[in-house]
């Protein structure tokens, strides 16, 4: 069993978008998406397709701690947020993002 740490991690992109993904190297994944498509070997292709047609500026959140199967949870987890939720999440705002998430929970309850 492996005991490598991955890490769930989020770009801020040049359109101001939000990519989250996860990784067991950070810096070296963010490298990947600064490098786009053309990879380090013939044909390989290493950034994500979400940056073709926008740039990754910089790394804005990461989260550690987790082995593969719970960062791939998390990635979905904050996946399914709100942009203001992510928001918060990378503000380091746990007070404002639970807010969010009990008013996403009573609107939805409204609908």
């Amino acid at each position: 069993m492996s005991t490598t740490p991955w890490y769930v991690y989020m770009i801020k992109a040049s359109d101001g978008s939000l990519y989250t993904g996860i990784t067991t190297d950070v810096d070296r994944r963010f490298q990947e998406h600064q490098g786009g498509n053309e990879g380090g070997k013939l044909g390989a292709k290493k950034g994500a397709k979400y940056f073709q047609g926008r740039k990754p500026e910089k790394v804005v959140y990461t989260e550690q701690g987790h082995d593969r199967s719970s960062a791939s949870k998390r990635e979905a987890e904050i996946k399914r947020l709100r942009r203001e939720q992510k928001l918060a999440l990378v503000a380091g705002q746990s007070g404002l993002i639970k807010k969010c998430i009990e008013k996403a929970e009573v609107d939805q309850d409204e609908d």
